[in-house]
């Protein structure tokens, strides 16, 4: 199975995706975004597949969103887009494209839904919360 991870190594949640990625059995390619930046098309296709708009994939936390006025309602999305190839950060992470789908990994645990086979359980995240029973059920 073939996974991207747009991935932020100073990111918790990108950091626990990641590993349960690793977890699961897979080595997935990693994207470091801020690294490498985005194009108007992979941004596109990212937040489509993922039924997201650029304002709902806006980071607003720890990212200059508001110091840009890119969270007043009257801001086009074409507009955030825009700013989000300028500022690699602004675009909330992991995203996360599996042959399952597009997902927003927020919480880390949402990237289960993309993964055929998951790490054996018990499973806890990096916070300790446990997200895979003993027995294999997800928990969250």
């Amino acid at each position: 199975m073939n996974i991207v991870i747009h991935h932020n190594p100073a990111c918790g949640t990108s950091r626990n995706v990641l590993q349960i990625i690793r977890d699961a059995g897979y080595e997935p390619t990693v994207i470091e975004y801020l690294d490498t930046g985005w194009t108007r098309p992979q941004l596109q296709a990212l937040f489509a597949a993922a039924h997201l708009t650029p304002r709902e994939a806006l980071r607003v936390s720890k990212s200059p969103a508001e110091e840009l006025g890119l969270t007043d309602p009257s801001v086009s999305d074409e507009a955030i887009l825009d700013a989000m190839l300028e500022h690699p950060v602004l675009v909330n992470r992991p995203l996360v494209a599996s042959p399952k789908g597009v997902r927003l990994c927020r919480p880390s645990e949402t990237v289960l839904d993309l993964l055929e086979l998951w790490p054996a359980g018990p499973y806890a995240k990096e916070d300790g919360e446990l997200i895979i029973d003993a027995e294999g059920n997800r928990l969250v």
